[in-house]
């Protein structure tokens, strides 16, 4: 079994080109479950181990402990696996799909109101040309709605700035996919304004055509940008907590209270279903009966 798990992931590599975040998960995924096997059976699994049994088995021992979105990504990984392995002959049947996925909580993250995003931004920086940076980190993931790591992996010519209509270009996903991502007016100006200092960042190792610069000179990784967006929280005295993934959630949630509709939002953030964007970009109450209230014709009070 280990031997076709690394067949596996060479195939998503080569073929899926797969994100090493995605490799990384499903060697994670599927090789616990062959130590689960092989800690049952105190022998090496085989491919025959692969049934409806002990996968049921290895969930059960995660049950309590490890949340049912983790328990359904590993089902999802081992799916894959089999339904690999069925196509190439390696084994008779799939009897991965008889297990049912466990029901998933969907907890949305907080959206903050666009005066605390605005305060964030806007309110004083650090001096100099990280302060730069920083602003227009914060500028591109709030106006673009940006995954942290999308953000962390953009190029100098990923971002077009000369257009009259400033855009940013994100790659990834299967088969690197890319997305056009509109970039607002203040978005650009600070990316010019950090464009103009970037210089002062990089050190001899740095990567030529990273877009954002670490404080030792490195591409600016996922942690550091969470970090910033923390910090920021913290100064501004902002009514919630969140990371970048917060940023991104108050951008679909800004654009669709502000009359966007839901396929623009979906195009924008990279969403391959719609549902995935409905779960996102959440109404408040109020905001639906403010709506319910000013365009439903019986809703409206005689006079």
């Amino acid at each position: 079994m280990r031997a076709a798990i690394e067949r596996f992931l060479e195939h998503l590599r080569v073929e899926v080109r797969a994100s090493k975040h995605t490799l990384r998960a499903y060697r994670g995924d599927l090789s616990a479950f062959a130590s689960s096997v092989e800690d049952r059976r105190e022998c090496e699994p085989k491919l025959r181990d692969l049934s409806a049994r002990n996968v049921r088995a290895h969930l059960a021992d995660l049950h309590g402990r490890t949340a049912s979105s983790t328990v359904a990504r590993k089902l999802s990984a081992l799916r894959s696996f089999a339904e690999f392995l069925l196509r190439r002959g390696e084994i008779e049947e799939n009897e991965v799909v008889l297990v049912s996925s466990p029901k998933r909580r969907h907890k949305l993250p907080v959206a903050l109101p666009v005066e605390d995003v605005g305060d964030m931004i806007d309110e004083a920086q650090r001096p100099g040309p990280r302060g730069a940076r920083d602003r227009a980190i914060l500028e591109v993931l709030y106006g673009a709605g940006l995954r942290v790591s999308e953000c962390s992996q953009l190029d100098i010519g990923d971002v077009e700035l000369r257009d009259a209509h400033p855009k940013v270009r994100v790659v990834r996903g299967k088969g690197g996919k890319e997305r056009l991502v509109p970039l607002g007016t203040r978005a650009a100006e600070a990316l010019r304004s950090y464009l103009d200092v970037r210089s002062a960042l990089v050190r001899p190792k740095s990567p030529p055509h990273a877009l954002f610069l670490g404080d030792r000179g490195g591409r600016m990784g996922p942690r550091s940008i969470r970090g910033l967006v923390y910090r920021r929280c913290e100064q501004t005295g902002a009514r919630a907590r969140i990371g970048p993934h917060g940023l991104r959630h108050s951008f679909a949630t800004h654009l669709l209270e502000s009359g966007a509709d839901l396929r623009t939002i979906q195009s924008m953030l990279g969403h391959a279903s719609l549902s995935t964007t409905q779960r996102y970009t959440h109404l408040s109450l109020g905001k639906l009966l403010d709506v319910y209230e000013s365009a439903h014709p019986r809703a409206k009070k005689s006079e």
